[in-house]
């Protein structure tokens, strides 16, 4: 993350000479162009206030905290989700941990204790759907009137659309599931990413002459935006390379039929030790679902196929890469 943005774990981390700010509120998931207009928006509104911008999220996030099935798949990662809000020079991030206690918190409450005392808030931007307080029950006209009350204003964000569709976290899950990754990336303003270190797995892409990185992702409860196996572009954080290459993002139902999903990337004209260093793996093209295959040697065809289609990818797609 960078060290523009200060992350603030509660709200008793908040700084002794904190003197005010201009802040949104969401759960921000995937930060899409629709949270960039948002951002963009917040940033304007802090130097016009000379204050600094505020992100305030919660974790879990509260549709998690709900849910006890059926939980909604994260775009994002919390670290995922630092980054891209550093990378938009967001000031603060102040993450609220979303417990029974700040769920009872009714409107009013919410308002009068975090927003007024806590934050001082100056100027307050939110989504057009944006709710809050216990049962829901606080929305735009409630922070308007109580901005009238302790001298805050309070801006309304209309939903950003493209080709009359609204931008949204639950849309750009869809598109992902369904392989669509061209119309993700229209909606998240890059191609849809993950990020993780690097971490020992068992090993059995080199005995089938394909070595490959285990990245380790996080995303809450195991569930994955997308699966399958995919032609990809890779970062290495702490080089700077860059590769492109093939990744199967899944539960490996051939070798281990294991809940826990994994990300093992294999990097065309890579031979080296990356363990322990972080990549962000950016997806492409899908190539094919996962799928369980009768043996090792199905497996090891399938993998063969599955990078020559990768490289087909990128040979037909050379004006926009880099590495081939």
């Amino acid at each position: 993350m960078p060290p523009l943005m200060r992350l603030l774990r509660g709200l008793h981390n908040i700084p002794a000479d904190f003197d005010g700010c201009v802040a949104t509120i969401g759960n921000f998931d995937g930060v899409h162009l629709g949270h960039q207009r948002i951002i963009e928006s917040l940033k304007k509104t802090g130097v016009t206030h000379s204050k600094p911008s505020l992100v305030i999220i919660f974790e879990p996030q509260p549709k998690e905290f709900f849910a006890s099935e059926n939980m909604p798949t994260r775009l994002t990662s919390f670290r995922e989700k630092c980054a891209d809000l550093a990378e938009l020079g967001v000031d603060y991030l102040l993450c609220l941990p979303f417990n029974n206690s700040l769920r009872s918190m009714t409107a009013n409450e919410f308002i009068a204790r975090i927003l007024v005392q806590a934050l001082q808030v100056k100027h307050l931007i939110v989504g057009d759907d944006f709710r809050f307080g216990c049962d829901r029950r606080g929305d735009f006209a409630a922070l308007q009137a109580a901005g009238d009350v302790y001298g805050f204003a309070v801006e309304d964000t209309p939903t950003q659309e493209i080709e009359g569709k609204r931008v949204s976290s639950t849309r750009i899950r869809e598109e992902l599931a369904a392989g669509r990754l061209a119309i993700a990336a229209s909606l998240l303003g890059h191609r849809y990413r993950m990020q993780g270190r690097v971490i020992y797995g068992r090993q059995l892409g080199r005995t089938l002459d394909t070595p490959t990185a285990n990245v380790r992702i996080n995303r809450a409860h195991n569930a994955l935006p997308l699966t399958g196996v995919f032609a990809v572009a890779v970062r290495h954080h702490e080089t700077g390379e860059e590769y492109l290459g093939v990744a199967n993002v899944g539960v490996k139902p051939t070798v281990t039929g294991q809940p826990e999903p994994s990300l093992e990337v294999h990097l065309f004209g890579f031979d080296g030790d990356v363990y322990g260093d972080h990549l962000t793996v950016e997806f492409m093209h899908k190539i094919r679902d996962e799928k369980k295959f009768s043996g090792l040697d199905e497996l090891r065809a399938a993998i063969d196929a599955d990078k020559q289609a990768a490289r087909a990818y990128f040979a037909a797609h050379a004006d926009s890469f880099r590495f081939i």
